[in-house]
């Protein structure tokens, strides 16, 4: 209980909510989307503006407590949770103000994309984000931001125009191209490394409705699909977006009785074209092909893409990621695919190849700190099931994938889909662009107090 009496007799100007525990809300406050990750802070301080952001952020150092950040909470290695230190909860930040005829959205810290995207949807627009509806901007965005959109519109961090951030001595900039412009250069791809994001300020485009969904193959065709896939991919029009899975197909609607439970291997279409143009660019790829078990694409809006997957993957599940940058899939690549995708651990278990090229090309490897703007996919194996029984065969299955794929790889991985693997897969995963996120660390966080997440130490 001294915690929370202390915050509250030292914060007495603190808008928002403290919990500690023993609160009625302290359970479902300290829980995050990977239910493998079961930590007990000392104190959750559910902020309401910027003001209470700073407060926390001194509070934690006055007394050397372990501080985390927490936007969405889907972050699978648990950085935005800690034990028995401060928790900065941005979940009460919601506001979203689109300016259509600038095409901006600025877009509170504690936003989930889906409410961004049905925001952002009632005029028309979008910007690029993921591709499930409730994971936190925040974090989506500082560590890059691949999706649906990537091949159209670059990466999440190619359309932030600024963001206001709190510093780990309590002082609020803007960061921006004008605006130290060394910070917002490494808030694009740098995580959470350099403060607390409490809005972002992001570019628009014209996205109404898209053409898109999954197309299904049976598991036997991986190989096939996958060596087509590969070829086909980085010379489609930019209009046209597709990442490769192996997954299982859930037992219910909107898919077919006859193939559900079926493991299968496919492509998740995204399109921002029309319906004839969408049919057109995906044929060189699906004549090529035998004929799929599904091919379940429509039109639709935006939003109900980036929102497909979410009652496949509530909050509360367990989940094992591993992750990696790949330039090429040379034929053994393909091979070692087919036999671990061939045999997923669980129903919700998948592999996901995500395209990086097309416009998230245009950006030099050194404009932004995600450094990796020659790979042309991200590879993500995600073990993931309900019951915290089979939390060894998920993460077993994930770490063999990635094991066996890893000397195929660039090097490096996406930081949104690592766990927590140590300095040097970080460094690793900004390449040349390490040093001088380390010397901008130094500049805004030099005791590195934001140091719970893919953590870049400041130069000495």
């Amino acid at each position: 209980m001294s915690t929370l009496i202390n915050a509250r007799e030292e914060l007495p100007a603190f808008r928002g909510r403290l919990i500690e525990p023993g609160d009625p809300e302290y359970e479902t406050a300290r829980a995050v989307y990977n239910a493998m990750i079961d930590r007990r802070p000392a104190l959750i301080a559910r902020v309401a503006d910027a003001d209470d952001v700073a407060r926390a952020i001194a509070f934690a150092t006055k007394h050397g407590l372990p501080l985390a950040v927490r936007g969405g909470g889907h972050n699978g290695a648990g950085f935005g949770t800690c034990d028995d230190g401060v928790v900065i909860d941005l979940s009460l930040l919601k506001d979203i103000a689109v300016d259509p005829q600038a095409r901006t959205v600025r877009v509170g810290g504690g936003c989930t994309w889906g409410e961004v995207d049905r925001a952002t949807g009632e005029h028309g627009l979008a910007t690029p984000s993921g591709i499930i509806s409730t994971t936190g901007v925040g974090g989506l965005t500082l560590g890059g931001g691949l999706g649906h959109l990537t091949r159209a519109f670059g990466l999440a961090i190619d359309n932030l125009l600024g963001a206001d951030v709190v510093l780990a001595d309590g002082r609020q900039v803007h960061a921006s191209a004008d605006e130290h412009p060394d910070l917002f250069w490494a808030l694009r791809g740098g995580g959470g490394n350099f403060g607390v994001v409490t809005s972002f300020l992001f570019r628009l485009h014209e996205v109404g409705n898209i053409f898109g969904g999954p197309t299904f193959w049976a598991i036997e065709h991986s190989e096939a699909v996958l060596a087509a896939y590969r070829e086909f991919m980085p010379s489609a029009p930019r209009a046209l977006n597709g990442f490769f899975a192996f997954a299982t197909v859930p037992p219910g609607p909107p898919f077919p009785e006859e193939i559900h439970l079926r493991e299968v291997c496919g492509v998740v279409w995204c399109h921002v074209g029309d319906e004839a143009q969408a049919r057109a660019d995906m044929a060189p790829l699906l004549d090529s092909l035998p004929e799929p078990l599904l091919h379940g694409v429509g039109e639709m809006p935006h939003a109900a893409l980036q929102g497909a997957f979410d009652d496949l993957y509530p909050r509360g599940e367990q989940w094992y990621w591993r992750a990696d940058f790949v330039k090429d899939i040379p034929d053994e690549a393909v091979r070692l695919h087919a036999e671990h995708g061939g045999r997923l651990p669980t129903m919700k278990s998948t592999m996901h190849l995500y395209p990086i090229d097309g416009a998230a090309h245009d950006v030099g490897a050194a404009d932004t700190a995600w450094s990796y703007r020659d790979a042309r996919w991200a590879t993500v194996y995600a073990g993931v099931d309900p019951d915290p029984a089979n939390v060894d065969a998920i993460r077993r299955w994930s770490v063999d994938y990635q094991e066996a794929l890893h000397p195929h790889s660039a090097g490096g991985a996406y930081v949104n889909m690592m766990m927590d693997e140590g300095r040097e897969r970080v460094r690793a995963s900004y390449r040349g662009n390490y040093e001088r996120l380390a010397q901008v660390k130094a500049q805004y966080d030099p005791n590195n107090v934001f140091r719970l997440n893919q953590n870049v130490e400041p130069a000495r």
